[in-house]
């Protein structure tokens, strides 16, 4: 699901999905939406829920949120059985349409098969060209249908060892949920970059399972947390338990670190480290490496709170909500000019001028992608009669685009990729402006800092180093210089 360039000003990072499934508890599609309203935060373009009744699939996916689509019990009706998996989906500028829109279907010899896809395949467009030139078609332009397709051609007997074929020859960060007649399925990827995590409702012989991208899906249903799928595992869930293959060679875990900076949820425990923990002790070490004189550290809500609270607890400086978000504003609210889109984020964000005005403020923000949010919030504390404002930003710079299930805009519309801190606080409109560093964000997750010989996360979008192969860039870079040297 790579990025397609969309407006300038939707100014941050999307976890482009979230999965969930349920064996062996009644009403598991009603189970599954509630696991999915949990997970909204990961996507909220489209939803879809998966059933298996024994006998039968039945499925029902729609564009919107997870209450748009599930809150009519007459769709939940349509989906009986105590076996079931679900998808929330974040999809890029172009992709909005129902036949992308997950879980995935198909009828094989087999019997049926469904699957739910969190992350990207980064040799996508070259299976997908050999694929197509073995006669497969396509019914969507997600990459996740590589995977029917892959389980569709292998010569393997067995639903699991298809499924084990089939991920030999993807390359990327991804995890999945998959169904088939006689199992339910969760699998990592070899450098565990995205996540899954697996609980348990009831007492293991006669109680269900969970597969669920985050913790806090399991609160909401009432599941016990048992352990996270390890990177490069498949779990297989069936009536005679729950069972693990690792078909993959030992590989160095490669966790995606913008996980605890801003895409989990702040009640999630990620890898057993609670993430609102996490975010605070960022914050504090953000304190302690780039202090400034202030009167109040101010969040950019809601996922600036933790940190911020960090901020001002290791600075001794009051915290408070100097800015109130509206959290009744849709993604889908029209801008029809240039002078009310100018305006939006008013629309999203408010001063509590009371709390800003004569102050020198504090402003703690998760990151800078474009800039363009992080100015007019700038301005709006100014123009509330802060004397003076100090942006502060609880990751490192994002220099380079994320191609792991990350929706980034491409490197020459990142402003920390082509200016230096001292210009974007220019840009911004900061009095100053301060990043976290690379080796502070280690410290906080309590590393003794960035080994670059064995670094333990994935920060590609920091650093540039990226831990799993991109053929699908490398492949485009060589025909694109095919073409050039063909026009020559």
């Amino acid at each position: 699901m790579p990025y397609q360039p969309g407006c300038a000003d939707d100014d941050t990072l999307h976890e482009e999905c979230g999965v969930f499934g349920v064996w062996n508890l009644p009403d598991a599609a009603a189970v599954t939406a509630l696991g999915l309203h949990a997970l909204q935060h990961r996507g909220q373009e489209a939803t879809g829920i998966v059933s298996f009744d024994g006998a039968r699939f039945h499925s029902h996916r729609g564009m919107g949120l997870v209450g748009d689509n599930f809150s009519d019990r007459r769709v939940i009706e349509r989906l009986p059985g105590s076996i079931a998996i679900g998808h929330n989906r974040y999809a890029t500028t172009g992709d909005t349409i129902l036949r992308n829109v997950q879980p995935l279907y198909a009828d094989f010899e087999f019997g049926g098969f469904a699957v739910a896809h969190n992350g990207n395949l980064t040799n996508a467009h070259v299976l997908r060209r050999a694929l197509v030139r073995r006669g497969c078609l396509f019914q969507s332009t997600t990459d996740s249908e590589v995977f029917v397709h892959l389980i569709a051609i292998s010569l393997y007997s067995t639903v699991v060892d298809r499924l084990i074929d089939a991920l030999k020859q993807v390359v990327g960060a991804y995890s999945l949920v998959a169904l088939s007649n006689e199992a339910l399925m969760g699998v990592r990827d070899p450098l565990g970059v995205r996540p899954l995590i697996l609980g348990r409702v009831g007492n293991e012989g006669t109680g269900g399972w969970v597969l669920a991208s985050e913790t806090c899906a399991l609160d909401i249903v009432g599941a016990d947390f048992v352990r996270d799928v390890e990177p490069g595992e498949i779990v297989v869930i069936n009536d005679q338990g729950v069972h693990s293959i690792k078909p993959f060679g030992k590989a160095r875990e490669r966790f995606c670190v913008f996980e605890y900076i801003y895409f989990a949820r702040p009640d999630s425990v990620m890898e057993g480290m609670p993430v609102y923990d996490a975010r605070k002790r960022i914050g504090a070490e953000l304190a302690r490496e780039s202090p400034v004189e202030a009167d109040v550290v101010v969040p950019v809500p809601d996922s600036g709170v933790p940190a911020a609270m960090g901020y001002a607890g290791h600075s001794g400086i009051p915290f408070e909500l100097g800015i109130i978000r509206n959290h009744y504003v849709g993604r889908t609210f029209i801008e029809p000019t240039d002078h009310i889109r100018h305006l939006g984020v008013k629309l999203k964000h408010s001063a509590n001028k009371p709390v800003l005005e004569g102050k020198r403020v504090i402003l703690v923000d998760d990151s800078i992608v474009r800039g363009t949010t992080s100015r007019k919030i700038v301005e709006m504390v100014r123009q509330a009669g802060a004397r003076e404002v100090h942006m502060r930003i609880s990751s490192p710079p994002t220099t380079h685009s994320c191609f792991y299930g990350i929706d980034t805009p491409e490197r020459s519309k990142l402003l920390a990729a082509s200016h230096t801190v001292e210009e974007m606080a220019e840009l911004i409109g900061a009095d100053s402006l301060a990043f976290i560093s690379i080796d502070g964000l280690y410290r906080a997750l309590g590393k003794d800092g960035r080994d670059p010989r064995r670094p333990h996360y994935c920060d590609a979008c920091f650093t540039g180093d990226y831990p799993v192969p991109l053929p699908d860039q490398q492949d485009n870079a060589e025909r694109q210089l095919s073409l050039l040297t063909a026009n020559d």
